[in-house]
């Protein structure tokens, strides 16, 4: 009877031994998953970043062709008001 228990024991050892491993190992698979997941958002938002700088200096570069254009244009104005108005508005005072 005796015997018994001592294989029973064991037997539940061995079990708990396989269900520490398997949790182990399942955390580690999660984790790994995890690490991956952010690698590849990280991928996404730095392309994201890239797309958006680029966005951007196009649209400095508009507004700067824009800017030009309209100080040009109000250079053309005899009384020199216009071109006056223009450089206070755009923050530049180029004659």
């Amino acid at each position: 009877m005796r015997e018994r228990y001592g294989r029973m024991e064991q037997a539940l050892m061995e079990r708990l031994d396989s269900f520490i491993q398997f949790f182990a190992i399942t955390g580690i698979l999660l984790l790994s998953m995890r690490s991956l997941g952010q690698k590849y958002r990280i991928n996404d938002l730095q392309d994201e970043n890239s797309a958006l700088r680029d966005e951007r200096d196009s649209l400095t570069e508009r507004r700067n062709r824009i800017q030009r254009s309209l100080l040009d244009e109000a250079a053309l104005d005899p009384t020199g008001l216009f071109a006056s108005r223009l450089r206070v508005v755009f923050g530049n005072d180029r004659d």
